[in-house]
C-alpha cells in the first residue's frame, strides 16, 4: 500500500506525526505548513524554544546519584541522591568551566552532567516540539559539525549546552558563512579538534583538515593522491582550485593559530593566564604571522588579528565543492540515500544564488521540500534509532520522561547522541542501520518503550482505543490508521489482526482482563511498528 504523502512529510521533515498532524497538513497544504515551520518561533523562551516545549523542559527532572568522596588534596564532597532540573541548558560556559577544575571537590557525575542534560533536552524537544523541522535540522547540523562530547576531555562535555544553544540552533536556518564562523570559534569545537592549543611552529592541523574534509569542500575534493604540489591542482594558479591537498591543510592550520578559549589556562610566558571568561579569544602571541598560501590564494604576512583565519573560512565557504557537498547531504537527509542529480543541481543553484542571504539555509531547505523530486521519491530511508524511538512515542502519544537508560539503549543500537567517536557524525546511509543484530534491536525497541524498560516513557494504549474498537480487526485497523496513516495490504493486515487475536476470532469482541487486553494490543502495535512503512522515512 502506498504511504500517504502526509506521513512521508512528517517522517522526513519531523520525527513522525502525532495525533491530528496528518489531517492538519492535509488541510493547509505543504507550502503553508513549510512556511510555518521555517518562521520565527512566536513567544520563544530565552533558550529559543516554543512555550509548550519550554514548559516541558522546566518541568523535567533528571536523576543524579553518587557516594561521598575525597580528592588527593584532601577536599571532600558529600553523597547525593536527587532528581534535579535541567540547569545546564541556560548556564554560561564561564559557569560550566567550574566543572573542569580537578582541584575542586566534585563527583565525576557532576562533571558530565551538562551532556546528560542536553541529551535529555534533545529528546524532549524532538518528542514535543510542533516546530519539528527545526529539530530535524538541529540533528542534521550536529552531525555535520560533529563534536564528540563522550570522550575524556571534560571541557568538551561541559561546552555542549552552549554549542547546541548558541551555535547549532541559532544558525541552523541562517547563513552558512556565518554558521561556519560560529563553529570555528565555538569552545566545544576548539577543544574537540585541539585548535584551542594550536600555536605557531608547528600548528595543530586537526581543525583545518576537518574544515576542508567534513565541514566544507568534502573528502571527494581531497586530491593529495593525484597532486603533491599546490600549483598542480587544476585551477590553483588562478586562485580557484578544484580541490585541496595536504599543503592547503598545513597552511590553513597556520592561519588558525591563536584561535583559542579564555578559560583561565596558562598562556605564558611566566605565570600569564587567560581570563576565565569562558569564551572564544584570539591570542596574537600564538599566531603564525608569516605569509601563507591556501587554496591557491596568497596571504600577506603580518595581517590584522584573525584576518588569516577569516579568509580561510571565506575561501572554504565560497568554494563550489562546498555547495555541492552540503546540498547533497541535505538532500540525502531530507529525501533519500541517493538523491536525484537533478535535485542536487537545482539546490546547488539556490545555495550559490543566496550566498549572502541571512536565511540562505532556509531557502535551500525550501527548495528541497517543494521540489517535484521530494514528492515523487518513495520512502526508503531507514530511520536511525533516535528517530525510531521518538517517532514511535509520537505515533502512540507516548510520554517521555527523563532517564539515563535511554542513552545506554541508544548507544547499544549504535546511536551515540553527541558522542559518535569520529568527527564524521553518525552515518546517514540506511545500510549501516540495517544489520541483522540491528534489526533485532529495532524490532524490540517498541516493546521496550511500551513496557517502560527505560523507566523514562509512558504509553497508554488502552485509553486511546475508541469504544467500538473491541475486536482484533477493529483494533488492528485503529492502530494502523493512527501509526501509519493507512491500512496495510490484506496479507499483512491479517498478520496484525492475528497478533491481537491470538486464538480468538478476529471479527469478534475480545473478552479479556485489562492486563491480557493490554498485552494483545501491545503485540498488535509492536507488529505495526516492525513494518517497513514505519521503519523508513
Amino acid at each position: 500500500m502506498p504511504v500517504p504523502f502526509e506521513q512521508v512529510v512528517y517522517s522526513r521533515l519531523a520525527f513522525g506525526p502525532t495525533t491530528g498532524d496528518r489531517e492538519r497538513l492535509k488541510g493547509m497544504g505543504l507550502e503553508p505548513w513549510l512556511n510555518q515551520q521555517l518562521a520565527p518561533i512566536e513567544g520563544a523562551s530565552p533558550l529559543g524554544d516554543e512555550p509548550a516545549v519550554a514548559k516541558q523542559l522546566m518541568a523535567a527532572r533528571l536523576h543524579i546519584e553518587y557516594k561521598a568522596g575525597k580528592l588527593d588534596n584532601g577536599q571532600t564532597y558529600d553523597a547525593l541522591k536527587e532528581d534535579r532540573p535541567l540547569l545546564s541548558l541556560a548556564m554560561t560556559l564561564k559557569d560550566q568551566l567550574q566543572l573542569t577544575r580537578w582541584d575542586k571537590a566534585q563527583d565525576y557525575a557532576e562533571r558530565v552532567r551538562p551532556l546528560a542534560e542536553l541529551r535529555t533536552a534533545t529528546m524532549i524537544r524532538a518528542r514535543y516540539a510542533t516546530m519539528q523541522l527545526r529539530e530535524v535540522l538541529a540533528d542534521f547540523w550536529h552531525n555535520h559539525f560533529h563534536v564528540n562530547a563522550g570522550g575524556d576531555d571534560i571541557r568538551v562535555s561541559v561546552s555542549m549546552p552552549s554549542y547546541d544553544r548558541d551555535v547549532i540552533r541559532r544558525h541552523s536556518l541562517g547563513n552558512f558563512r556565518e554558521f561556519l564562523g560560529a563553529v570555528a570559534t565555538a569552545p566545544a569545537m576548539l577543544y574537540y579538534l585541539n585548535n584551542a592549543a594550536s600555536k605557531a611552529s608547528p600548528a595543530n592541523e586537526n581543525y583545518a583538515r576537518e574544515l576542508f574534509e567534513l565541514h566544507t569542500l568534502g573528502r571527494e575534493r581531497y586530491m593529495n593522491g593525484l597532486y603533491n604540489r599546490w600549483r598542480d591542482v587544476p585551477g590553483a594558479t588562478e586562485g580557484k582550485p578544484s580541490g585541496y591537498i595536504d599543503q592547503d591543510v598545513y597552511e590553513a592550520a597556520r592561519a588558525f593559530t591563536g584561535w583559542t578559549v579564555a578559560d583561565g589556562s596558562w598562556c605564558g610566558p611566566g605565570d600569564e593566564h587567560f581570563p576565565a571568561a569562558g569564551a572564544f579569544t584570539y591570542h596574537d602571541a600564538w599566531h603564525d604571522n608569516y605569509q601563507k598560501r591556501v587554496l591557491g590564494n596568497e596571504f600577506d604576512p603580518n595581517q590584522a588579528p584573525m584576518v588569516d583565519g577569516q579568509r580561510v573560512l571565506d575561501l572554504a565557504a565560497e568554494h563550489p565543492g562546498t555547495a555541492l557537498t552540503i546540498c547533497t547531504k541535505l538532500c540525502r537527509r531530507l529525501v533519500c540515500d541517493d538523491p536525484p542529480s537533478s535535485l542536487i543541481e537545482r539546490v546547488v543553484g539556490v545555495w550559490r544564488a543566496n550566498m549572502k542571504a541571512k536565511d540562505q539555509i532556509s531557502r535551500v531547505v525550501r527548495a528541497i521540500v517543494l521540489s517535484p523530486e521530494f514528492a515523487a521519491t518513495p520512502s526508503s530511508k531507514a530511520k536511525r534509532p533516535f528517530e525510531l524511538a521518538i517517532s514511535f512515542l509520537r505515533a502512540v502519544d507516548g510520554e517521555f520522561r527523563t532517564a539515563h537508560d535511554w542513552f545506554w539503549t541508544l548507544d547499544e543500537m549504535g546511536h551515540r547522541l553527541f558522542a559518535w567517536p569520529s568527527p564524521t557524525g553518525h552515518p546517514d546511509h540506511s545500510e549501516f542501520w540495517l544489520s541483522t543484530n540491528m534489526m533485532v534491536s529495532r524490532w524490540n525497541l517498541p516493546l521496550r518503550l511500551m513496557a517502560d524498560w527505560f523507566k523514562g516513557s509512558r504509553v497508554r494504549l488502552l485509553k486511546q482505543l475508541p469504544d467500538d474498537a473491541v475486536s482484533p480487526r477493529a483494533i488492528a485497523k485503529f492502530w494502523c490508521d493512527k501509526i501509519l496513516g493507512a491500512p496495510l495490504d490484506d496479507t499483512r493486515m491479517a498478520i496484525i489482526e492475528r497478533a491481537a487475536a491470538a486464538d480468538n476470532p478476529v471479527d469478534q469482541p475480545l473478552e479479556l482482563s485489562e492486563t491480557a487486553m493490554a498485552d494483545r494490543v501491545q503485540r498488535c502495535v509492536a507488529a505495526i511498528a516492525m513494518t517497513p512503512e514505519f521503519q523508513v522515512r
